[in-house]
């Protein structure tokens, strides 16, 4: 128990640090390069943060284990968009801008009802994403990075050199150093607390079955729940938010994408519900984001007790 407690205190220092030095590397790189921040929140940050959904995800359907790969990534963007982004609203009002909103959140939502589609179609009445479902969601993911990387030219060329210059403090090495030394930080700080915390979880007479619905699912989501936080705090809204939206763009395009192509991923209609379930997330904070071109605390409050909601709903399920 206390070699545990261990992993728990050396893992939460390390997420908490690394993410400090990702978030500080990745806003000053984002201006070296005169990229928009959110544009590196969507794909360097939010890539980052998301290989630990990449790694139980892909491991499991190598497995055969192919439940575990698609819940696995249901489950961490409902995680993902209700705590991380409730989380970081408690520490300061997230403000949402105008390219996420017209653009990148409006086709995480899409993306989110074509996996529906295609789980329920093309399937021999089957529930199931076949090797041509993943394909199309790989094709997607494409789309997405070639129109991120088009649209980050286009909006580099309207940030003045001159002020990024006074904003990057970094020099380039330094910032890429950042990166890395904190993103091994976050990952390895993230398996130190889910292990640590897994097995105390299950020396107090927790079943497996919710260890794993709680511990590991919010486990893997805990490298995007910190780098937000962080980059809440440092007003660094276009990360936090970028951050939340390119995982969840990348878990269900790129992993499950390589998931289903890997092997066909046979589920059930529990997981169509849960699919719903997320659109309906998605579409609630899209539109109080829209509303108000921030997420407040109140907001947070009450996008962490939703997700406290369902998980009593999973349990009792």
């Amino acid at each position: 128990m206390v070699l545990m407690i261990l992993f728990l205190v050396i893992g939460f220092v390390l997420l908490v640090k690394g993410a400090d030095l990702f978030v500080d590397g990745a806003c000053d790189l984002s201006a070296k390069l005169r990229i928009p921040a959110y544009i590196v929140g969507l794909t360097v940050v939010a890539f980052g943060t998301s290989l630990p959904e990449a790694a139980v995800s892909i491991t499991a359907s190598l497995q055969g284990s192919n439940e575990i790969a698609i819940g696995n990534i249901i489950g961490s963007n409902i995680f993902n968009t209700l705590v991380v982004l409730g989380a970081s609203a408690l520490f300061a009002p997230v403000a949402v801008k105008g390219n996420i909103l017209k653009r990148d959140f409006p086709f995480c939502i899409g993306i989110t009802a074509v996996m529906i589609v295609l789980l329920m179609t093309l399937n021999h009445g089957d529930i199931a994403l076949t090797r041509l479902d993943g394909i199309i969601l790989l094709a997607l993911f494409a789309v997405f990075m070639v129109g991120s990387v088009v649209m980050g030219k286009k909006e580099s060329k309207l940030i003045e050199s001159a002020e990024d210059s006074e904003k990057a403090d970094l020099p380039m090495w330094k910032c890429l150093l950042f990166i890395i030394i904190g993103f091994v930080g976050v990952v390895v700080g993230g398996q130190l607390t889910v292990k640590g915390a897994k097995e105390l979880a299950l020396m107090a007479g927790m079943s497996e079955r919710v260890v794993g619905l709680t511990v590991v699912a919010i486990g893997t989501s805990l490298p995007e729940l910190v780098t937000s936080i962080v980059a809440a705090r440092k007003q660094q809204n276009d990360i936090a938010v970028g951050n939340v939206i390119g995982s969840n763009i990348f878990n269900l395009l790129f992993i499950l994408g390589i998931s289903a192509t890997i092997g066909t991923i046979g589920t059930d209609f529990n997981v169509v519900i849960d699919g719903c379930v997320l659109i309906g997330i998605c579409l609630f904070t899209y539109i109080f984001a829209l509303a108000n071109k921030k997420i407040n605390r109140p907001c947070g409050v009450v996008m962490i007790f939703m997700y406290v909601a369902y998980t009593v709903y999973l349990l009792v399920r």
